[in-house]
């Protein structure tokens, strides 16, 4: 870039016409170039004394450009020797000052790029002060080391941490070392020397000297310090961060970056300590610990209540710096755990992200960012003046005319005005935000609210709440969790009292929140989100299943806070991404394996709730709730194998794939559907495998298997993800657990009964190597496509339908036996497999896209069709409601008024009678079909 003349797009005016003059003849400047050094002197002081002392050199900077001048700063060597260094910095120091300040009065630097040169300064000198003070370590362990050699490290936290420098700020570091690089023996004497290290290099920093000062240099966020040395070891600071960390501190690691020394090793530091930064889980709790803080601030600074603008803080005051970096940090520290977008240091990076996500609105964003700038260049034209690290705007009114010149506005009352209406606008943005975990109302008295709702058994009630808010379950365990619910309690009540059935849906909350480990973070989820109190209480009155899943698994609920909560399933493919991601943050077996569970948690919730309220039709559940189980194979099977190779070696040939048999194949599932799994292999001639510890084939794949199944069903910390089922594999429960591809087909082709043919028009391969799942699946096509008897196939359909009606005789009749009862599910399903096998179709697996190709190939009659689906697709909308609700079957004579009207609102009916007139309609014209074709032996 060219230099100063042709760039300059701002001017500061000069307060003392005098003093401007003088140094812009003293530089031997003309045009805007002597017009902005001219108000650069004339209104500040500070800059004048570096214009007499850095003429000659400004003289060049100002020819070469702000960039070249910098660089060629930065890049000068300075001499290992600490005096040298500190005289060397301090000039350094002052050229940059100066060059930074004109590029910013100039308007040829925006903000972005001032703070960010400021930063690079801080950065180099750390990086120079670390060199020279490590240079006089002439003997000993550290004895011609450089920083990064000897472990030691500087992390940058706050605005040098973000890249945000201000012009006169202090620097923020955290100083650290490697405790475990030098081996225990020599650990006493280098850690002394790294603390005299430390030392010294603070104190060429920051000493004041006749050339001045580097930067002033602030060590106060490392752990304890006033306990502690100023440097200490990366084992201790985590171990203090992981057990007394507290929310302040992890608000400061948001901005946190590893800036001088052992970079590669500040780096790994600051990823160990991710998770004490980003907590997994929704953390509004960290909303009201941030907003305390902030309250704290004011009240020991005497900021609260109205001010005028003479003597404002700038930074620490309403609708300041400090409240915008506030606004985006809470919300990164609540929803950052989950949206790892939101994980970045900056302050207007961070408000992008938080548009990106749906956090902001546009307009938001683009004004909070707007004033963020505008603030900002307001700070640093009030420390220009006199190199001071102050945010107030003065008292005096020539003082304000003076930062009015030097900010380049017409008068004092033009600056005065523009700040007080950028003040209102960020005060007025973010006070609905920060009001969300501002301290409520006292509750008012439960006994009497609960006297005044239409509960039938007020005392049961009224002793539950007692028990909820004396602190007998966990969840309430603590006093802040005590008082955040008593806070909570009579908003949670109303909306349970608006149930159809009040006093069950009482009940069903006491088993949610009897079932909580800890509440203070999901009280304070319902203090900032009300809406989710909402959908607590339609749970509760609708879904008792789901309510005492959310009591084990609570975390779930932050889901609901997604933008995307209630649209439509995602495809299997953006599942898949969204799981490996998830994955790739797990450091080890085990966690991966608690990094499905925990993610198929919260996708299997989104689906029931989406069913509950109606958003998702039966096909839609069917398959989201297939997509989630088959994403979970498809990432947890190369999982197990390589954790499986690692004892014993790679699979031995073309590895194994994982067949999807019933409501997994047919893409059907439920809320509480198992898997059905077979496993076929192929060997392709290999005998054993070649690890440490060989195995011969058969043994291989069986043990794999079993490792797959026990993946899958294992309660860790997660709990368990699926229960497996695998009798449908070849000679069922005789059978090997891992088939091979060359047995699989002999099986189906020679051996397998009618039945198991029936179960393989449901097949689905769904994880394994792709050339392998090809020629699975065209082994099924095969024997799917294969002619058959079709009198004998019907007959052999029909006695099977007659066994099952026989051992499912108890329930046949009942309404709501939507499975085994006359008409339901299971006889539409027998007849339309029967259908495809005789026809020797293949590919439908879901019994309406059977009905499809039966129709299309001339094998079934459209109306026969049509009534067959109709019924089955009711039936099954009504299944999937029941087994999101309840762990059990329905019965409408148990059954409280809430589940009845969401299965009446499943099945698009006004009332629940009106829905069981059309379901027994239904069933008998279904019945009467499904016994036409195949009808029982004579």
């Amino acid at each position: 870039m060219s230099g100063f003349a042709g760039r300059i797009a701002a001017l500061p005016r000069a307060h003392d016409a005098r003093r401007g003059a003088e140094a812009a003849s003293r530089i031997g400047a003309s045009g805007k170039v002597a017009a902005l050094l001219s108000g650069a002197a004339g209104s500040s002081p500070y800059l004048a004394r570096l214009f007499e002392r850095e003429a000659e050199w400004l003289s060049g900077a100002l020819e070469a450009g702000p960039e070249a001048a910098f660089a060629a700063l930065l890049a000068e060597p300075v001499t290992p020797a600490a005096r040298e260094t500190g005289v060397a910095l301090r000039v350094l120091k002052r050229r940059a000052a100066l060059l930074i300040a004109l590029a910013d009065l100039g308007g040829l630097w925006d903000l972005p790029a001032v703070t960010g040169a400021l930063s690079d300064l801080a950065d180099h000198a750390v990086e120079s002060a670390f060199a020279a003070s490590l240079a006089a370590e002439t003997s000993g362990p550290l004895a011609g080391m450089t920083a990064a050699e000897a472990g030691l490290l500087a992390l940058a936290m706050g605005k040098g941490g973000a890249r945000e420098l201000n012009y006169s700020s202090d620097v923020d570091l955290i100083l650290l070392h490697d405790g475990e690089r030098f081996g225990s023996d020599a650990q006493g004497e280098v850690k002394t020397r790294w603390v005299r290290v430390a030392q010294r290099a603070v104190k060429l920093l920051s000493d004041i000297t006749a050339d001045g000062y580097v930067f002033r240099v602030d060590l106060r966020l490392r752990p304890n310090p006033s306990v502690t040395p100023i440097c200490l070891s990366m084992e201790a600071a985590e171990r203090y961060y992981e057990s007394v960390g507290r929310t302040w501190e992890r608000a400061a690691f948001i901005k946190a970056r590893s800036a001088a020394g052992d970079i590669a090793a500040g780096e790994a530091f600051l990823a160990g300590l991710a998770p004490f930064v980003w907590r997994r889980h929704l953390d509004f709790a960290a909303l009201e610990d941030i907003n305390e803080i902030r309250a704290k601030i004011r009240d020991a600074k005497g900021l609260n209540g109205p001010r005028d603008l003479p003597g404002y803080d700038l930074k620490l005051a309403p609708g300041g710096i400090r409240e915008i970096e506030f606004f985006a940090q809470t919300q990164q520290l609540a929803f950052g755990g989950r949206d790892l977008s939101l994980r970045v240091r900056g302050t207007e990076a961070a408000l992008a992200a938080l548009e990106e996500a749906r956090r902001i609105d546009g307009e938001t964003r683009a004004a909070l960012v707007s004033a963020y700038r505008a603030h900002r260049r307001l700070e640093h034209r009030l420390q220009m003046i006199d190199d001071a690290q102050t945010h107030a705007i003065p008292v005096s009114a020539e003082a304000r005319s003076q930062v009015a010149a030097l900010g380049g506005w017409e008068s004092r009352g033009a600056m005065e005005a523009d700040v007080a209406a950028r003040l209102s606008e960020v005060r007025a943005r973010v006070r609905s935000f920060f009001g969300k975990s501002a301290p409520a109302a006292p509750a008012p008295d439960l006994d009497k609210v609960i006297a005044e709702l239409p509960f039938a058994r007020p005392d049961m009630v009224r002793e539950m709440a007692e028990r909820w808010g004396g602190g007998e379950i966990a969840a309430t365990r603590s006093s802040r969790a005590r008082r955040k619910f008593r806070i909570l309690a009579p908003e949670i009540l109303q909306r349970l009292a608006r149930a159809g059935d009040p006093d069950d849906a009482a009940l069903q909350f006491d088993r949610f929140l009897s079932g909580l480990p800890a509440g203070v973070q999901l009280f304070s989820l319902f203090e900032a989100n009300p809406q989710l109190l909402d959908l607590l209480a339609e749970i509760c009155a609708a879904a008792p299943r789901l309510a005492a899943y959310l009591g084990r698994n609570a975390a779930v609920l932050d889901a609901v806070l997604d933008a995307d909560f209630f649209s439509s399933p995602p495809p299997l493919a953006a599942l898949e991404t969204e799981l490996s991601a998830a994955l790739d943050r797990a450091p080890d077996y085990e966690m991966r394996l608690n990094a499905v569970r925990a993610w198929a948690k919260e996708r299997r919730f989104r689906l029931g709730v989406q069913v509950l309220r109606g958003v998702a039709d039966e096909a839609e559940a069917g398959r989201g709730f297939s997509d989630v189980a088959e994403a979970c194979l498809r990432a947890l099977l190369p999982v197990v194998e390589e954790e499986f190779a690692r004892r014993h070696g790679a699979a031995p040939g073309r590895g194994a794939a994982v067949i999807g048999m019933g409501k997994l194949g047919g893409s059907e599932m439920t809320a509480s559907s198992d898997l059905d799994l077979i496993i076929v292999y192929d060997a392709a001639g290999v005998e054993a495998s070649d690890g440490p510890r060989p195995l011969s084939v058969g043994p291989y794949y069986a043990r794999l298997t079993q490792m797959l199944v026990s993946a899958l069903t294992a309660a860790t910390a997660e709990g368990a993800l699926y229960e497996v089922d695998m009798r449908l594999r070849p000679s069922g429960g005789q059978g090997p657990v891992a088939v091979s591809l060359e047995g699989f087909r002999r099986y189906q082709a020679e051996e397998a009964w009618t039945w198991e043919h029936m179960a393989l028009t449901r097949a689905r391969v769904v994880a394994g190597p792709a050339p392998l799942q090809a020629d699975i699946g065209q082994a099924i096509e095969a024997v799917l496509a294969a002619p058959r008897d079709e009198g004998k196939t019907r007959a052999d359909v029909a006695a099977m339908r007659a066994r099952l009606i026989e051992a499912h005789r108890a329930v046949r009749g009942e309404l709501w036996s939507l499975k085994h009862g006359g008409g339901g599910l299971m006889d539409i399903e027998f007849a339309a497999q029967a259908g495809l096998l005789c026809a020797s179709l293949t590919g439908a697996r879901s019994a309406p896209a059977a009905f499809r190709r039966l129709v299309a190939a001339g094998a079934m009659e459209a109306e026969t069709a049509e009534a067959l689906t109709a019924a089955h697709r009711f039936q099954s909308r009504l299944q999937q409601v029941e087994r999101v609700a309840l762990a059990g079957s329905f019965r409408a004579e148990t059954a409280g008024e809430g589940l009845k009207a969401a299965m009446a609102r499943a099945a698009g009916e006004g009332d629940f009678p009106a829905l069981e007139v059309r379901l027994a309609a239904e069933r008998e014209a279904a019945l009467a079909l499904v016994d036409r074709l195949l009808p029982a032996a004579e």
